[in-house]
């Protein structure tokens, strides 16, 4: 069946607003007309979207589940139009970029910062998140670039690699006993509660650092991103392994940074879709990086 953008703004308003009734005022069509194209959209489906007959709208599993394809849609729907718009024009455009927390975070204002002084129109989309949704988000179009932490799976991606290396360690609380140490070996970290990066390509190169199977460390989180899991460092839950620059952008109150003995340093990709047509706007950033890193390419 085909799937109408128009009906599926019409649902995303229904599911946002919880109500007929200020959906249809948004919309600016009769709440008769828009309760007909929902029950139309669930007949095509052959699915209940909304739970019906119920003040404020719910929306049934089957709705949550559309509403989060409808969402990626519209929002393809929308980065399709404004790139056939930039490519007509030539001039300007939008540019989207996922980004690791990590030390890159500096490296990529001063691109952007030299890069516009050439292409002042260039807009950007800026997203930050971990490996794992960052390549999901190029997987499925909705970003064109991402900055990704190694270890990465790079076989289905084109790729360049970044002059940006970072230092795994661990955040503690300065009250600990480990925050007079200079550096942390394994023998300081086993029984140690331990806050760690949900992805498992990285829990399972921690584990070799270590010398520890992953159910030999005592793990009472995991993050996607390292800001709540300061947080749990702060109130004495656990001691976050991370790297230092995703530390260093958010330096926390109380809170100190000890690197791994030996040393673990981890480098940076920048990545993309492997035969992915860019829009002018993104071509321009992605040739003016390759140029300025040309030496590290791995194309």
């Amino acid at each position: 069946m085909d799937l109408d953008m128009r009906v599926l703004r019409y649902f995303l308003a229904v599911a946002k607003e919880g109500s007929l009734k200020r959906a249809a005022e948004a919309l600016h069509i009769t709440q008769p007309t828009l309760s007909r194209q929902i029950l139309e959209l669930e007949h095509d489906l052959g699915v209940s979207l909304v739970v019906h007959g119920r003040k404020p709208v719910m929306l049934t599993e089957s709705g949550i589940l559309f509403q989060q394809r409808a969402n990626e849609l519209v929002e393809l729907a929308y980065k399709t139009r404004r790139e056939m718009s930039e490519r007509s024009s030539m001039i300007g455009g939008t540019v989207s970029i996922a980004c690791v927390e990590s030390i890159v975070s500096r490296l990529l204002p001063d691109v952007m910062q030299k890069f516009s002084k050439q292409f002042p129109n260039v807009k950007y989309e800026l997203y930050s998140a971990d490996g794992d949704d960052i390549r999901e988000k190029i997987d499925r179009g909705r970003i064109d670039l991402g900055i990704l932490l190694e270890p990465v799976e790079t076989s289905k991606y084109d790729f360049i690699r970044l002059p940006v290396y970072d230092t795994w360690g661990m955040a503690v609380r300065n009250d600990s006993y480990l925050a007079s140490k200079k550096s942390l070996t394994t023998k300081d970290i086993v029984n140690v509660p331990l806050i760690i990066p949900r992805r498992a390509i990285v829990i399972e190169e921690i584990s070799k650092w270590l010398n520890m199977k992953e159910e030999e460390l005592t793990i009472v989180a995991s993050h996607n991103l390292p800001t709540n899991g300061l947080l749990l460092v702060k109130r004495g839950i656990g001691n976050l392994i991370c790297v230092k620059g995703s530390f260093t952008i958010r330096p926390a109150e109380g809170i100190n940074f000890i690197p791994f003995s030996p040393k673990r340093i981890t480098g940076h990709v920048l990545a993309w879709k492997k035969d992915h047509a860019f829009s002018p706007s993104t071509h321009k950033l992605l040739s003016f990086i390759q140029d300025k890193y040309r030496c590290n390419n791995e194309v």
